[in-house]
């Protein structure tokens, strides 16, 4: 008889508006029963296959490319398909993040197959992982949502204009001021009253990196000062604004190849200085 591998499952609720829980799961004979919910469901498939029904109406889902959307307050329910089962990672998303009248809509085509919202979704997952990276995560949790609303009501996002470079100055003037406190991405696009997605579309056009990625390197540079200066790792990592030691180790790393607190010591790694000069050869 085959052995079946055990059910796990991982559940949190992140610090990121809007995501009420992340839910990351492998099931080989679960079924779930009729239920709703008041959130909406995103979820993708790593392995494996599901049947479900929505309002009466039963699919199956098996293209691991493609994205599944249950809309809240509808009744479905859910089982496996094959005696492997399936792997799935779940956003429960309230609706700061996608209205209530896009829940018919959802209802008619719950299974979206587009690679590049697959994708998002998955980078949201992997930025998820670390509760530090909200401001990450927010920025992702944008652009995800744009892209249901393509779908949902044929929603176009306005490309950067003649605002884009204006937009982008002011939003890297506010990041330079609050390198160490940080900002939220719906606190940014407050203040320059705007779409989130669309200053990071700016922001990202003019200087060639995403926000979240260049508030990073300006806490990294700021480290390596204080690093070269004596202080200690510990006591740096939230002086320049990461959440804790760990949360530095990993983007110093990254950025320079080499933990904190061996760049600390660097000066002592490298080769000696040749002192006077090079004696003549004889003749």
């Amino acid at each position: 008889m085959a052995h079946r591998s055990p059910t796990t499952i991982s559940a949190w609720r992140p610090p990121v508006p809007g995501i009420a829980e992340v839910f990351h799961a492998h099931f080989t004979d679960h079924a779930y029963p009729a239920h709703t919910h008041d959130t909406w469901d995103l979820m993708i498939l790593d392995d494996g296959a599901v049947d479900f029904g929505l309002d009466r109406r039963r699919h199956g889902a098996t293209d691991l490319s493609a994205v599944l959307l249950l809309p809240p307050g509808v009744r479905h329910d859910g089982r496996t398909v094959t005696a492997a089962g399936f792997r799935k990672r779940v956003l429960y998303l309230d609706t700061t993040v996608l209205p209530e009248h896009l829940i018919g809509k959802a209802v008619d085509a719950p299974i979206l197959a587009d690679p590049l919202l697959r994708h998002r979704i998955h980078r949201l997952h992997a930025a998820l992982r670390h509760q530090d990276e909200v401001f990450e995560a927010e920025s992702r949790l944008s652009f995800i949502a744009d892209r249901l609303r393509f779908h949902l009501e044929a929603f176009r996002q306005r490309t950067p204009g003649r605002e884009a470079h204006r937009l982008a100055v002011g939003l890297r003037d506010l990041l330079d001021a609050r390198v160490r406190t940080g900002v939220s991405l719906r606190e940014a696009a407050a203040v320059f009253h705007c779409d989130p997605t669309h200053l990071i579309r700016c922001f990202t056009r003019t200087y060639g990196l995403p926000p979240h990625a260049y508030l990073t390197g300006k806490r990294i540079e700021l480290a390596r000062g204080l690093l070269l200066s004596g202080q200690r790792p510990v006591d740096v990592a939230t002086s320049v604004g990461f959440h804790d030691q760990a949360h530095l180790n990993r983007h110093f790393t990254r950025h320079v190849g080499i933990t904190p607190a061996r760049y600390a010591t660097s000066e002592d790694l490298s080769p000696p200085r040749a002192r006077g000069r090079a004696s003549r050869p004889a003749r």
